[in-house]
């Protein structure tokens, strides 16, 4: 089994950060939305 490359130690914590940078703008975008739903409920 070869070893792998130098671009491997890049290539999959940058990924990795990109997949956690998505995942918390689509989290926040959906928390905000929940949130102001919650506040209209509690207009009403």
């Amino acid at each position: 089994m070869p070893t792998p490359t130098p671009e491997h130690f890049i290539f999959i914590p940058g990924i990795l950060l990109v997949g956690i940078v998505i995942g918390f703008l689509l989290g926040g975008r959906s928390a905000r939305a929940d949130l102001e739903k919650k506040r209209k409920r509690a207009r009403e």
